[in-house]
């Protein structure tokens, strides 16, 4: 259930109109409605913002709650999101493996990431893949 409003949330931009203003929207200086859509840019993750993503991803599949979210933030960089299991286990060459989506968000601007997971050594889950998420 969380997984389906995390992919219905990223895949379009939310408003209402209502004399004249929308959900996140305001108006500026020339009277233009300004909405509160992603930009074109997406943010660029550093190394470190992938260690906290990583970290709480790891977190969350080692808990192993159906529809649980970690979140994550980097005080270094102001950067946050949180990681969402994906579906259900399956097996990868004998190991448990599990994808993810994580969110990013850096100032103003949010992009998703696409990992892959596999149980390591004492239950812990180990990263494979963090990557930027294409919708396909």
């Amino acid at each position: 259930m969380v997984t389906l409003f995390l992919i219905g949330a990223s895949s379009g931009a939310c408003s209402f109109s209502r004399d004249g203003g929308g959900f996140f929207s305001s108006k500026g200086d020339d009277g233009e409605v300004v909405t509160g859509s992603i930009t074109g840019q997406e943010p660029v993750p550093t190394e470190s913002d992938l260690a906290f993503a990583r970290t709480a991803a790891s977190d969350v599949l080692t808990k192993g709650d159906k529809d649980t979210s970690q979140p994550w933030q980097n005080p270094e960089t102001g950067a946050r999101g949180s990681v969402t299991p994906l579906a259900q286990a399956y097996s990868n060459e004998g190991r448990t493996c599990r994808d993810f989506l994580a969110s990013y968000v850096n100032g103003r601007t949010e992009s998703w990431l696409q990992g892959a997971a596999c149980k390591a050594g004492h239950g812990r889950w180990e990263i494979h893949t963090l990557k930027p998420w294409r919708r396909g």
